[in-house]
């Protein structure tokens, strides 16, 4: 999360109830967070120096606007050109595709073709997976239960293809 964050701030100084906002209105479609969770990573970059805090001067609540640093831009910038790591592929990489456009043009391929090294890591492993049940007998008695299994394993062979192809055309019209 604090990634997406130091992307949003990339738009400029933002205010918790700003970043809360952008979530609530579109990000959380893919990406969940809460009111404290967005505070809590806003505290943890904080600390960590990757962004600073100023009261906004007209502001009666005592409004508190954050801003990236040059180290939490940096910081941010490694993270678009990283590998995608973990087991939350889909929220990794659509968050990156979201803040895709922040990044130079010259970059954005690569950031692309990071991601889809990952998807086509899964496509081959669930490919895999799919060849090795295929090659097993399964008996009579659990082939109902069987069937439904394999539609789930179907499913996700489906999506990474879909998902490749998705990121093939994103990239032949960036």
């Amino acid at each position: 999360m604090q990634f997406l964050i130091l992307g949003l701030l990339l738009d400029g100084p933002h205010s918790l109830y700003d970043v809360h906002k952008r979530f609530t209105g579109g990000i959380s479609l893919f990406y969940a967070a809460s009111f404290g969770s967005i505070q809590r990573a806003l505290k943890q970059l904080e600390e960590h120096g990757r962004v600073t805090v100023e009261k906004a001067a007209d502001s009666r609540r005592r409004k508190r606007l954050y801003s990236s640093t040059v180290q939490g831009r940096e910081a941010w910038h490694q993270w678009m050109l990283s590998p995608i790591i973990g087991s939350d592929v889909d929220q990794m990489m659509l968050s990156k595709i979201f803040l895709l456009g922040h990044l130079p043009p010259s970059e954005r391929s690569e950031c692309i073709a990071l991601i889809r090294m990952r998807v086509g890591e899964e496509a081959n492993a669930l490919g895999e997976l799919a060849d090795r049940l295929d090659d097993q007998a399964v008996p009579i008695e659990l082939r109902e239960i069987y069937r439904y299994q394999r539609a789930t394993l179907n499913h996700g062979i489906g999506r990474s293809s879909l998902t490749l192809e998705w990121l093939d055309e994103l990239e032949m019209n960036s």
